[in-house]
């Protein structure tokens, strides 16, 4: 078995403005730094286009009609203060879409053991009306319902360590009961939400705040004490992992201390629950990350450790 590597040149064409933290040279990093990885134990796959019906898993067809009439044909839109669209945005968010679809095609068809797609923009923040925080469309949510209506699995995990709390992805599976949500991020930090009393419809969403200047001690005791238990519990027929990789020490953004080898130890970590109950099916997508050396970095080991997996096991 082997690891897809999902990517496309077109979310090159999402161009926020200048002074922007989520920016073209992000994937820019991450491709020099995939690219120096070689081919072995990697497909490297075109991001096909999602479709409507894809997205309409988890947004109303409001929102996608708002997201086609904001963007522009030229120049750059501000969604709000953090949000914004130029003329490439529209193509980039659906390529972003169909990623994570052909993700879970990939993985649950066995062509792959698992799968990594570098896209943006991102997407975890995105609520069922509501772009914001960089992201235009809910792309795991919409990963885990396809998963669940298109391949019929009855319990897929979804789970965040981007530093920031994944409140679209909250909103989109809040009343989603064959999907559990499992959050660590910086509290109190943006947006805001993510408190561990936000617990879904049916206690199928799990948030777990660290505090500032958390490193890796305290994310290996919440995983150990909090998340590892709750997914064994649960026992995920398919893992989704939002690997946001703004908890690095050096991300401009945020103020927790994790670096690459924390990483590569939540990875391993989520891997071994794939093994136990999901076959070791993982996809996994990119998230948040500002600082380009250290996300650059934290993204290959990130990759190396699922390329470890699906050669090796």
């Amino acid at each position: 078995m082997t690891t897809a590597l999902i990517t496309h040149t077109d979310c090159l064409q999402h161009v926020t403005p200048s002074g922007h933290p989520e920016r073209v040279d992000r994937l820019m990093a991450i491709y020099a730094a995939l690219d120096a990885l070689g081919d072995d134990g990697l497909i490297r796959v075109d991001a096909p286009m999602g479709t409507d019906a894809d997205i309409l898993r988890v947004h109303p067809q409001a929102h996608i009609d708002a997201i086609t009439a904001a963007a522009p044909d030229s120049g750059s839109r501000a969604l709000d203060a953090d949000t914004h669209m130029s003329a490439g945005s529209l193509t980039a968010a659906y390529r972003g879409v169909g990623a994570m679809t052909k993700a879970v095609d990939m993985v649950l068809g066995g062509e792959v053991q698992n799968a990594f797609a570098a896209m943006r923009p991102p997407g975890h923040h995105a609520e069922k009306q509501t772009p914001m925080g960089f992201c235009l469309f809910g792309n795991i949510a919409i990963a885990a319902k396809h998963a669940l209506d298109v391949h019929g699995l009855s319990r897929v995990a979804v789970v965040d360590f981007d530093v920031h709390h994944g409140n679209g992805t909250q909103d989109l599976l809040w009343d989603e009961d064959r999907a559990l949500f499992i959050s660590s991020h910086q509290m109190p930090l943006y947006p805001g939400s993510g408190a561990a009393h936000e617990t879904g419809a049916s206690g199928n969403i799990l948030n777990v705040p660290l505090a500032a200047h958390s490193g890796g001690a305290e994310l290996r005791d919440v995983y150990e004490r909090v998340i590892l238990p709750a997914l064994n519990d649960y026992k995920p027929e398919l893992v989704l992992i939002s690997a946001g990789f703004d908890a690095h020490r050096n991300d401009p953004l945020a103020n927790l201390n994790w670096d690459e080898a924390d990483f590569v130890w939540a990875t391993q970590a989520l891997c071994d629950v794939a093994d136990t109950h999901a076959q070791g099916r993982v996809v996994s997508t990119l998230e948040g990350g500002y600082d380009l050396d250290a996300l650059a970095a934290s993204t290959r080991a990130h990759l190396e450790v699922l390329i470890k997996r699906g050669t090796h096991g």
